[in-house]
């Protein structure tokens, strides 16, 4: 966490990350969460670039440092679930916190502004970190008996795994958009769009042997946007245009469907946000995060996600 004009601070781990912060805003702290030796390391070598005047904490990042507020800016270097509601308290009116944001599967650096009842994004790109300890809104499950099949979620969405393992089951079918991409072209904006639109949104991993075995092959195995709605399913699929092509082929990006009595309807609003996506390739959602013990009638129109500290809107 960083304050700009006389007091700062921030979690870190790396001794040039700390020495930029360092020249760019004046008496940080850093705060390290029970990694003693770590600290201490981070001391001595802050002391021997001379930047004495850093100051190091340990302690659970989430409670921040009263002490030492309020901050301009505050940074978080792990993956952030929920907003702690410390980081609210000590976050000055106009002050800036940056942080790798987590929800629905996927990570991005949004960097919000504070206003007095209210955090708004102005920024939002693709990062990855490791998730901050201690946090535990997020849930996974097998949907499968062999367990290749994994599915991720929040703990605010109504997802059984076991539910979807007859679903899985069954031959599925595919519904394709007109949207194409390149072998180099980014597609992660669709994930993006289902967070703003669509509450069953999560995460699906397939290992090879399901592939192998029949099932449908996700845009990229290891990650890749879902819907879930009771035991149904539909996921991000593509195709190559043409067969047998180069490293110039495109594919066709679509949704693997027939998963379940609602599969059909999934995959189609699965790709109606392929084309929204596709209509504007380089638009970024607005995120918009209230406390959490914000009204419904206080809060803009978006798709609520609702955590413990912290109630997040996204909207395009």
């Amino acid at each position: 966490m960083l304050r700009a004009s006389s007091k700062s601070s921030s979690c870190t781990r790396r001794r040039g990350r700390r020495s930029i912060v360092a020249e760019a805003w004046k008496n940080t702290a850093v705060l390290q969460r029970g990694l003693i030796d770590v600290a201490a390391h981070a001391r001595t070598m802050l002391d021997a670039a001379g930047y004495g005047d850093v100051r190091v904490i340990t302690r659970d990042g989430a409670l921040g440092a009263r002490e030492h507020a309020p901050f301009d800016r505050m940074i978080a270097t792990v993956g952030v679930w929920d907003l702690p509601a410390a980081w609210w308290d000590q976050l000055a009116i106009g002050g800036r916190l940056v942080l790798p944001l987590r929800w629905r599967g996927l990570t991005r650096s949004v960097a919000f502004i504070r206003d007095k009842d209210r955090m708004r994004s102005d920024s939002v790109k693709t990062c990855g970190f490791l998730p901050m300890i201690g946090q535990d809104g997020e849930r996974e499950g097998h949907i499968d008996a062999d367990r290749l099949i994994k599915i991720y979620w929040d703990a605010d969405q109504p997802i059984v795994p076991l539910a979807l393992r007859g679903a899985i089951a069954q031959p599925g079918t595919c519904a394709w958009s007109e949207a194409t991409v390149g072998p180099e072209d980014p597609f992660d904006g669709v994930w993006l769009r289902l967070t703003a639109t669509e509450p069953g949104t999560c995460r699906i991993t397939v290992k090879p042997a399901a592939i192998d075995g029949g099932l449908r092959r996700p845009a990229v195995p290891a990650l890749s946007p879902a819907l879930v709605q009771g035991g149904s399913l539909a996921y991000l699929t593509l195709r190559p245009l043409a067969e047998g092509g180069g490293a110039e082929s495109r594919f066709r990006l679509g949704a693997a469907v027939g998963y379940g009595s609602d599969g059909v309807d999934l995959a189609e609003r699965l790709c109606e946000q392929i084309r929204a996506w596709d209509r504007d390739r380089t638009a970024e959602p607005v995120l918009t995060a209230y406390p959490a013990d914000t009204p419904d009638s206080r809060l803009i129109t978006g798709q609520v996600i609702d955590k413990p500290s912290v109630r997040l809107m996204i909207s395009y």
